[in-house]
């Protein structure tokens, strides 16, 4: 199980006492000199950002960033604009020049990849030709046990169908790679955009509704009308089977093993096992994220009409192929999943689409030279020192802690003496050599990279655990918490202002990378982090007082939470957004403890009127600078498990050091009484 630092939604599944080092780059880094001045303010701050009519107490998000907010808008190709994006564009800048020096050049996979999708001259020529083989292998489906086997060949390619599945660690036996299957079957974000009965809600389902009957049309069907209308039920009882967003990020209740047989069994409804054989597969056991779900869509395959069936694999399969076909298709589907959904006015530039095509396909390749341009072994160094110092404070606080055990205590430092943190780039590549790319097929170049990625993943089964895999690039603007590698991993691009300066004050440092250290890190030891042990199996290691007493301090986070409402009637839901927020108070809590150690017993300086605490908080409250067009945020609400980042920010009030630094008075909006502050970790 993989939690990220920022959801997908806003770009979309490890410590010992020595630092995994990766192997250096071949190239120098970046020959830029480098800044003698912090890139923020005078000590890495933004204090012109600030809004100081704003009291910290009433609001410690805008006193920090107001200013910044009204001063901001969000670019019309973005849903969201703030520090994540800034750093985003920098990122795809810096790529583009790496593919840009190597689309000429005819030896270059990442030049001919980058080309292919450049070529809007030959994609609009060519129209719907390089989609209608598949296209006629869909309407050539004449009954259920084809559409079982074209589902299979359609999850390879990379376009969603009724399930999902994919091969992961046995989360009870880490050492074991298994096949893993969860619900699938919406093309709408979550089960709540069909059964909601908000006005909203109700708008988009409309809406979506009208942009299905309009893809059917663009794709030259007949009958879009009532066949939109016919998926739109069949998309709607499927939605009813689904599980929550709350029980599906539930380690225990998603972790259930069947026999292939077993499955079978309980969901006559649909082949199972020529859905599976159709990728190759034999699995004797699997894991079932959503049983209920899984067995209530095959019943609901086995009496649906094929026609719908295939009608959904058709439309999902412009959904995922849109960006490399024409405009016609591209246009509509954006309409709909860009600015219906999200509220983005414009697509991006194409040569912006075109970077991610490469970070998606040929991600690694290119990151090779992006590290060796754009990633110093100065940051690396740093990097080790701060994570080597979270890591020590978070082993201080576990001693500290008066609601943990002390048998308990035991195991946690065990685990965290098990931790292994990745820094920057991978120490073994990806070897994409057996991915054909061609200069003139952007369509075909995308279906062979998924087709690619999904047998590098199946080809797992049987074989050791891949430890030295990354789940992202390290162009990313991201990090994540893998808990059954027992990992922490922060990619190269992250590692940069306002996250990590080199040349700010370490306070600011502190609250910006330091504390998103401390959120992975905390993640572990989150409600569901927690139920793995040193080795990264799913087992209670706690006592049943241990499990409790967290219990009663995560329920108060879950309230503290319940209560902001972004839009009336729109709340924030803390048991979703749980984990991220243990993550946020713990990481900060533990970030504070390393700054103050890293001080070794001396007074921090008072710089520009301000303490090292107050320092260390405004770099917290810093990196979660964001603006959010309005349909991006309600989105964000149903489907993104990061609470949005005013209320990240304001995750402040339950540290008495704020208090302090800060002296907020009572009465304040975000003034929490001392026995109101939650303190986990």
């Amino acid at each position: 199980m993989k939690h990220l630092l920022l959801g997908a939604a806003a770009s979309a599944l490890a410590l010992t006492s020595g630092i995994a080092h990766a192997q250096q780059p071949a190239a120098p880094a970046t020959t830029a000199s480098a800044p003698t001045k912090p890139t923020y303010g005078s000590y890495g701050f933004d204090a012109a950002g600030m809004d100081l009519s704003v009291k910290p107490g009433d609001d410690f998000y805008d006193h920090a960033n107001g200013t910044w907010a009204k001063n901001t808008p969000i670019p019309a190709d973005k849903s969201n604009y703030g520090a994540f994006n800034t750093l985003d564009e920098l990122s795809r800048t810096r790529t583009r020049a790496i593919l840009d020096a190597a689309k000429d050049d005819p030896a270059s996979k990442i030049g001919a990849a980058y080309a292919s999708y450049l070529d809007t001259a030959a994609v609009e020529a060519k129209g719907l030709a390089p989609i209608k083989p598949w296209m006629a292998e869909i309407k050539g489906v004449k009954d259920k046990a084809g559409y079982a086997t074209l589902a299979a060949k359609a999850a390879r390619a990379g376009i969603s169908g009724p399930f999902r599945f994919y091969v992961g660690q046995d989360d009870k036996d880490p050492e074991t790679y298994i096949l893993s299957m969860s619900q699938g079957g919406l093309g709408l974000p979550d089960r709540d955009y069909y059964l909601d009965e908000k006005p909203e809600m109700a708008k988009i389902r409309a809406a979506y509704v009208a942009h299905l009957e309009s893809m059917l049309t663009l794709a030259g069907e007949t009958d879009a009308k009532a066949r939109a209308a016919a998926l739109m039920a069949f998309e709607t009882e499927v939605a009813k089977v689904h599980w929550t967003q709350i029980d599906s990020r539930d380690a225990d209740k998603t972790y259930n093993k069947l026999t292939l047989a077993a499955l079978q069994k309980a969901a006559p409804g649909f082949d199972f096992a020529a859905y599976f054989k159709a990728n190759g597969l034999t699995p004797t056991d699997l894991l079932v994220a959503q049983p209920s779900a899984i067995t209530g869509e095959a019943t609901l395959i086995a009496k649906t009409p094929i026609a719908v069936l295939k009608d959904a694999l058709l439309l999902r399969s412009l959904h995922a192929y849109a960006d490399k076909l024409p405009d016609s298709i591209a246009n509509a589907d954006f309409a709909f999943y860009g600015t219906t959904l999200s509220g983005t006015p414009e697509r991006e530039a194409r040569w912006k689409r075109g970077v991610d095509f490469l970070k998606d396909s040929l991600g690694e390749e290119v990151g090779k030279v992006y590290v060796a341009q754009y990633f110093p072994p100065e940051t690396k160094a740093a990097m080790d020192v701060l994570v080597k110092n979270v890591i020590a404070a978070m082993g201080r606080r576990i001693d500290g802690l008066p609601w943990m055990s002390d048998t308990a205590k035991a195991r946690a430092h065990k685990k965290l003496a098990a931790f292994t943190p990745k820094i920057g780039y991978p120490d073994k590549w990806r070897d994409y050599d057996g991915l054909a790319i061609q200069r003139d097929d952007l369509l075909g170049n995308a279906m062979r990279a998924s087709q690619f990625d999904f047998d590098y993943n199946i080809g797992k089964l049987g074989k050791p655990i891949y430890r030295w895999e990354w789940g992202m690039t390290p162009m990313e603007i991201n990090a994540y918490a893998n808990f059954g590698m027992v990992e922490i991993v922060f990619p190269a691009a992250i590692l940069q202002p306002p996250f990590f300066d080199p040349n700010a004050d370490p306070a600011v440092n502190y609250g910006g990378i330091g504390a998103v250290i401390g959120h992975e890190l905390s993640h572990h030891f989150d409600d569901q982090g927690a139920k793995y042990d040193e080795t990264g199996k799913l087992n209670q290691w706690w006592t049943d007082a241990d499990v409790a007493n967290f219990k009663a301090l995560t329920d108060k986070l879950v309230t503290q939470y319940d209560a902001y409402e972004p839009f009336p009637g729109a709340h924030v839901k803390g048991a979703f957004t749980l984990g991220e927020n243990i993550g946020d108070l713990g990481g900060l809590a533990v970030a504070l403890d390393a700054y103050h150690a890293s001080l070794d017993g001396k007074p921090a300086p008072v710089i520009d009127g301000m303490t090292g605490d107050q320092r260390f908080f405004l770099g917290w409250a810093q990196v979660w600078r964001r603006n959010y067009r309005e349909a991006n945020l309600r989105q964000r609400l149903v489907t993104d498990p990061h609470a949005p980042s005013q209320y990240r920010a304001d995750i402040v009030r339950n540290f008495d050091s704020w208090y302090e630094a800060f002296k907020p008075a009572p009465g304040g909006k975000l003034y929490l009484e001392p026995k109101e502050r939650v303190k986990i970790w």
